[in-house]
Formats: structure tokens, C-alpha cells, sequence
């Protein structure tokens, strides 16, 4: 029936099958399998069995079709390899001192059926995390429909290596099989069928139903993460039954071959992706762990917070001193902003110590492993100094990217640097980023990369050149050998969608768009909202997740602004005078819930028009060379 079945079957008289039989079952990280079982047999609603697996190679295919009488060996080679090792299986086991059984211990690796056996125990611990996965309703907002009728593209999961499978998505693509669960059925239990893939964005797929071919008018979306969504064969091993759906019941009568003919040599989901899905959502973070976080009012210094709650990787902080637990932060657990207990002291840094003098019962000191680690700096060398200048991105309003200085510098790399022209007379604004932190450039960056450098507030002499603002205050630019050049490949394209944590107030994940690439460099913007609220982020933030990651974690996304609500900003922005707040929220936006009136004050800043946008992973033109 298959010309591949005998190609497939392992035969210990030759060492190229054997080969072959130990890639089939061998784990396949990085790529997806080949759909060669299907489960052991399919059953339909009439109780008919109509395909069975080799118990050797694991090969699917019609019953009837079979080698033996009892149907349990797709080929001669099969039957007498399983019989060879029966016997090896035998002798060892005398060799051992163990009796023989009646049923000898085949031995060979285990076959790709009995994997997908054990992926359906898995199903059990994905039910109990129905909770986390279950979908969040956004009234009036649905990512399949958002890109369905505007053709958008969302940046594929690869993209976001600190999301749930960021690391291991593998090969899912376009074509890819599953089983889903038949919505096109009257019958009054719970059926299935087998769907593939026709379009992907981010964690959701657009699905239809095997059969359909060209008539995509029960298509659907669904997270590929979700609990309903399996691998071809799940349904076998589950005891669940295949149904076609009811539209297109009447276009063949014999299902079983039309499953053969199309699934052979198709791929489908890993037999252990939901195991993956279910471990890369573990986080290490616990709640009731102290760790040192930014203080929001005062962004040169820390303080002590306790981690409220742990929601996909972003914990809800509140600082150690708030009675009420309303004084809280934001941010993912791999933030630069979050440290271990005792960082601030061990690298010279300030912090506020809390009135609290002993630990709350109940609270204990996050490990200083669980924290991102930084990169080694020599600083033995030529190295930054206080007082440099150099371009930074303003922490209080990130849209914008401003002449800077050097105001300390710490141990370890670590850098406190101030925006020229708007420091507070304390340094209560100073913010620290590490030498290596993708949001500080050299002299000239904004200059070669076509992007408007926002000049000291108060400068008068405009256009801003840095070769004179360097000789009127007497200031050297920090060397450009010292900042972070590696730019890595990020997969990223503008125009892509996805969902994007708003820095301003961390607490809100928004629909966003990549609008602008500069190297390593992203603009985002926040669908439905003026540019004023757009923002530069590293293409590696653990800020940005894959479209559907809301749904997948249970956290709350914020969809595009409605139209009064844009109204509203609109003519509130052009009768407001902006001015930046010393909080680090900046421009704060309405939620999908409660729409605000009043908008946080903050600097408006545009792009020089006609600039061209550069889509670049390489590191070529990064900088310029410094004026003498």
C-alpha cells in the first residue's frame, strides 16, 4: 500500500535500516516528525477498526493490508526482527538468572506508539493548568480576526527566546498536522479531527479541517499551546474518536484511505511538545521571595520588594514597606531592573533601606542565581569615566533617545548616567544602566542611523551638533570601543505584530507593531495610539512576548485604542505642554476597561521625515567616527 514501508522496517540483517529504525524513534528537537503512525487503531463511532501499527517499527497503515493472521507486522522483515530480538531478549534474561516470561521483552528502542502513550499521561497535569491557559476575554478583540482582515504578519516565536518555547519551537510551520476537536459535528460527545495548518501568528494557527482543500469557511484559529490542540496519533492512544466533519461527510466514503493518502509523509506536532510546553511555563520565581527592584519615584536607587505574584515570567512586585500592597511594580524575571539581595551595597549603588527591620515571616531572599547575569567587563583599561557624553535612551520617556553624561561610575561595569538638560538637582533621575546595556550609544549614533537626537532641554543652539556642544561644556564623548556592538539575528521585520509590554506603565501588554529596525534597536508601537507612545527596545527585551502569549499565560491584553479614546489623546496631547514626571511611568495609557481622561505629561518627540528604516542584523555602520 506505502512504498516506504519496508524502507521503514528495521531488519537486523542490515545495519542502513537499523540506522533508520533508531532516527524514527530517536527525540526530535529541532525538527518535526514524519507521520508514519497514527496511533495503533482508528475508531470511529461505529466501533470498526480500520488502520493498525507494526508493533516493530511502528508503522501505520490499513488493517487488511497487513502481514500475518494477526495483523500485528507491516512486512516479513518486521515479523522476523521482532522474533530475532524475542529470542535475544530470551537468552539474556537466562543469562541474568531470570526466568523467561511468556512475552519476552522486545529489545529495541522504544517505538514512537508508546511515546505518544506517554504523551496522553501528560494531558492530565495540561488539564490542571487549565487556569493559567484558558483564554482571556478581551471584549470586542480578536488577534485571528485582527490579522485576517488587515493581512498582518506577527514575528514568529523563535523571535522571543525567553517566552514559553522561544527555544524550542522547532519546526512548526505552514502544512504541519494535529488533531483537534470536531466543532462541525452534531453528535453529543466530544469528537475530533485532524486539521492543518494554513497560516501561523506568533502561539496561534489558523486551522482547517483535512478534506476542506480549498474551502476555507470553518476555518479557525487556535493556540498551538492550548490544551485542545494534539499530535497526529493522540487520538489513538487516548481512546478518542476521529470524526469527519459534518459538511464534508458526503465527499468520500471510504475516510480511512483518504487518511492514509494524505497524512503519509506529512509532519506533525512532537509526541512530547505538550510536555515542553508545560515545563517551559515553570518559573523559578516564587512568591514571598525579597529581591531589589528600581524605586519608581527615584530612579537612582533601590529598594525591597517581595514578588506578589508570578504570571508568565512577570512578577507583580510590592515594596517591602506598603501596608496595603498597593505600591507595586512590574516586570519580567529577567528585567535588568530586579536584582538579588545585597546587590546595591556590593557594587556601590544607592538604595533606600526599608523601616521594616526584620524579614516578614514568611519572606526569604531570592536566590542571586535565579537573576540575568551580566556580561564581564575589563575596566582595568581605558575605560568610562565620569563625565563622558554619550546618546542613551531617557528612561522617563522611551521614545526618545538624548544627549546623556556620565555622572558615577559603579563596580562591575555598571553606569549611573543622567539626560543633559533635565536632571534634577539631587540626581534623584539618575538611572544605571551596565556598559554592555543595549540602550546607551556613542557620540553619533542617532546621527549615522537617521534618528532625531533629542538635544539638552534649554539648548538654544539648534540644529544640535555634537562637535560644538562637546567643546562649549569642556566634555570628551565616551570612547565607542566601549559599547556593546554585537548585534544578534533576531528574526525580526517591521510590520511585525506582536505583544508588547508598555515600559510607561509595566503592569499593561499591549497589541503592538515593530515600525522601525536599527540594527538590534526596535521601535514599538502601540496599536491604536499616537506615535508620541511609541518605544526603543532591544530586540532581545524580555518585555516583547509572541502574539497569543496573553492567552496562553492568562494575563490581560490591552487591545488597539478605540476611536473616541484616540480622539480624546489626540486633542488632549496638541492643547498640553508636555513635561517629563519624575515617576518612571511616563505617558500612561487608558485601559480596554477604564478609559482616562487625563494623560500623564511627557516630551513629544518625532523621527526626521523621510528617514529610511535599516533592517540590518550586521554591525556594518554602527557608528561614526568622532569629530576631532
Amino acid at each position: 500500500m506505502f512504498d516506504g514501508y519496508d524502507s521503514c522496517s528495521e531488519d537486523t540483517s542490515s545495519s542502513s535500516s537499523s540506522d533508520e529504525s533508531e532516527e524514527e524513534v530517536a527525540p526530535l528537537p529541532s525538527s518535526l516528525p514524519i507521520i508514519k503512525n497514527n496511533g495503533q487503531v482508528y475508531t470511529y463511532p461505529d466501533g470498526k477498526s480500520g488502520m493498525a501499527t507494526c508493533e516493530m517499527c511502528g508503522m501505520v497503515g490499513v488493517r487488511d493490508a497487513f502481514y500475518s493472521k494477526t495483523k500485528r507486522f507491516c512486512s516479513v522483515s518486521c515479523s522476523r526482527s521482532y522474533s530475532s530480538n524475542s529470542k535475544k531478549a530470551s537468552i539474556l534474561a537466562r543469562l541474568q538468572g531470570k526466568p523467561p516470561t511468556k512475552k519476552a521483552k522486545v529489545l529495541q528502542k522504544q517505538p514512537l506508539v508508546a511515546k505518544l502513550a506517554a504523551y496522553a499521561q501528560y494531558q492530565a497535569t495540561l488539564q490542571n493548568q487549565a487556569k493559567t491557559k484558558a483564554a482571556v476575554p478581551v471584549e470586542g478583540f480578536s488577534w485571528g480576526n485582527y490579522i485576517n482582515s488587515n493581512s498582518f504578519t506577527a514575528a514568529p516565536v523563535t523571535c522571543f527566546k525567553h517566552a514559553p518555547m522561544g527555544t524550542c519551537w522547532g519546526d512548526i510551520a505552514e502544512g504541519v498536522r494535529v488533531e483537534v476537536p470536531n466543532t462541525d459535528c452534531s453528535l453529543p460527545t466530544k469528537v475530533f479531527w485532524i486539521a492543518g495548518i494554513v497560516k501561523l501568528a506568533g502561539y496561534n494557527a489558523l486551522l482547517r479541517y483535512e478534506g476542506f482543500e480549498n474551502d476555507s469557511s470553518l476555518d479557525f484559529w487556535c493556540n498551538v499551546c492550548g490544551s485542545d490542540i494534539h499530535p497526529v496519533g493522540w487520538c489513538a492512544t487516548s481512546g478518542k474518536p476521529l470524526v469527519p466533519p459534518r459538511t464534508i461527510q458526503h465527499k468520500y466514503t471510504n475516510w480511512k484511505a483518504f487518511l492514509v493518502k494524505r497524512l503519509t509523509g506529512a509532519k506533525t506536532l512532537p509526541p512530547d511538545f505538550s510536555q515542553k510546553v508545560s515545563e517551559s511555563m515553570q518559573y523559578p520565581f516564587k512568591t514571598s521571595m525579597r529581591v531589589e527592584v528600581v524605586d519608581k519615584t527615584h530612579l537612582c536607587r533601590t529598594r525591597v520588594a517581595v514578588v506578589e505574584s508570578v504570571i508568565g515570567g512577570r512578577l507583580r512586585l510590592v515594596y517591602e514597606e506598603s501596608e496595603d500592597k498597593t505600591d507595586d511594580f512590574w516586570c519580567h524575571m529577567y528585567s535588568p531592573l530586579i536584582h538579588h539581595i545585597g546587590w546595591s551595597r556590593s557594587i556601590g549603588h544607592r538604595f533606600k533601606r526599608s523601616d521594616i527591620t526584620k524579614k516578614q515571616e514568611g519572606h526569604f531572599d531570592a536566590p542571586p542565581h535565579l537573576f540575568m547575569k551580566v556580561k564581564e567587563v575589563d575596566a582595568a583599561g581605558e575605560w568610562f569615566k565620569e563625565g563622558m557624553k554619550l546618546e542613551a535612551i531617557d528612561p522617563l520617556n522611551l521614545s526618545a533617545i538624548c544627549v546623556a553624561t556620565i555622572r558615577k561610575v559603579l563596580a562591575d561595569g555598571y553606569l549611573m548616567i543622567g539626560i543633559d538638560g533635565s536632571e534634577a538637582a539631587d540626581g534623584s533621575d539618575w538611572f544605571c544602566y551596565h556598559a554592555t546595556s543595549p540602550s546607551i550609544f556613542p557620540v553619533g549614533f542617532c546621527e549615522i542611523n537617521m534618528i532625531e537626537l533629542t538635544p539638552p532641554r534649554g539648548y538654544a543652539k539648534l540644529p544640535f551638533k555634537w562637535f560644538d556642544y562637546l567643546r562649549e561644556t569642556d566634555s570628551i564623548a565616551a570612547p565607542v570601543k566601549l559599547f556593546n556592538k554585537e548585534v544578534p539575528n533576531h528574526g525580526f521585520h517591521v510590520g511585525m505584530k506582536l505583544e508588547a509590554v508598555d515600559l510607561m506603565e509595566p503592569r499593561l501588554v499591549c497589541v503592538a507593531t515593530v515600525t522601525r529596525i536599527i540594527h538590534r534597536l526596535l521601535r514599538i508601537h502601540f496599536d491604536g495610539w499616537e506615535d508620541e507612545y511609541d518605544q526603543w527596545v532591544d530586540c532581545e527585551s524580555p518585555d516583547l512576548y509572541p502574539v497569543g502569549w496573553c492567552q496562553l499565560t492568562g494575563y490581560q491584553l490591552q487591545p488597539p485604542a478605540p476611536q473616541s479614546s484616540r480622539d480624546s489623546q489626540s486633542s488632549s496631547s496638541k492643547q498640553k505642554k508636555k513635561a517629563k514626571s519624575q515617576q518612571y511611568k511616563g505617558h500612561k495609557k487608558m485601559t480596554s476597561l477604564q478609559l482616562k481622561e487625563e494623560l500623564l505629561d511627557g516630551e513629544e518627540y518625532s523621527f526626521l521625515q523621510g528617514a529610511s528604516d535599516q533592517e540590518s542584523n550586521g554591525s556594518a555602520s554602527y557608528y561614526i567616527k568622532q569629530e576631532p
